[in-house]
C-alpha cells in the first residue's frame, strides 16, 4: 500500500425499486469474478461519470429538491453530471432508460431521481471512488432489461433476501434508505458514507 492514499474518482450508482411495501424489489447485478474491484459482489448498476455527461443532453433536468440535497452534499458543480453518469450506466449494463432512448443512447428524464446519499472507499483501498446513490422507480423506465456482461444474474431481488447475497455494507445502508424513501418517509439531510479505520461511519451534512 502506497504511503498517500489514492485519490478517489467521481461515480454514480442508481437504486432500482419496484414494487411496494413487502413486495418491494431492488435491481442489482454481480460483478464479474475478474474485476479487479469488488469481484463477484452484488451492485447497484452504475460506474465512473465521463466528462460528456456534464453537458449531455436530456428531457428534463432534476428536481429542486434533489438540486438542494445536492447542493448540501457539496457536489451541486458536479450534481448533474453524476446525476446523468447513473441513468447513463444503467443504460448500458441493463436496458432499463430512465428517459428517452435515441439511436445507442439515453436522453435521461432527471426529474425522476432521488438522491440517497454518498460513499467513499476506505483510505487502504488501492481502486477508490466517491460514489453517489440515486434512487428511481421501475415503472419510470423504458426499455427491455438485458445485461451488456458487465454485471452477472442481473434481476430484481425482493428486499428480504438481499442479505442471503454477497453485497457490501455500502449497499446495505443505501438500501435502507431507499426503502425508507418507497415507504414515504424522505428526510432532507445528505448523508455521508465513509470509514473511519475501515469500519463503516454515516454523518448527516
Amino acid at each position: 500500500m502506497s504511503e498517500t492514499p489514492v485519490r478517489p474518482r467521481d461515480a454514480a450508482s442508481l437504486v432500482v425499486l419496484r414494487g411496494r411495501g413487502s413486495q418491494c424489489e431492488v435491481l442489482l447485478g454481480r460483478r464479474e469474478p475478474r474485476d479487479r474491484f469488488m469481484p463477484d459482489i452484488y451492485v447497484f448498476p452504475g460506474g465512473r461519470v465521463d466528462p460528456s455527461d456534464a453537458t449531455h443532453p436530456a428531457i428534463s433536468e432534476l428536481g429542486p429538491a434533489v438540486t438542494e440535497r445536492l447542493r448540501t452534499a457539496r457536489c451541486r458543480a458536479r450534481g448533474r453530471a453524476l446525476a446523468v453518469a447513473a441513468v447513463r450506466e444503467t443504460y448500458e449494463e441493463t436496458g432499463l432508460a430512465f428517459g428517452s432512448i435515441e439511436g445507442d443512447r439515453v436522453l435521461p428524464a432527471l426529474h425522476h431521481l432521488s438522491y440517497i446519499a454518498r460513499a467513499i472507499t476506505p483510505a487502504s483501498s488501492q481502486i477508490r471512488y466517491h460514489a453517489r446513490f440515486f434512487l428511481a422507480r421501475a415503472e419510470n423506465a423504458e426499455g427491455v432489461m438485458r445485461s451488456n456482461g458487465e454485471l452477472l444474474d442481473l434481476r430484481f431481488v425482493p428486499l428480504q433476501e438481499v442479505g442471503e447475497l454477497e453485497v457490501m455494507d455500502v449497499t446495505q445502508y443505501v438500501l435502507q434508505e431507499a426503502a425508507r424513501c418507497a415507504d414515504g418517509l424522505p428526510d432532507d439531510r445528505a448523508r455521508k458514507i465513509c470509514y473511519l479505520r475501515d469500519r463503516l461511519r454515516v454523518r448527516y451534512e
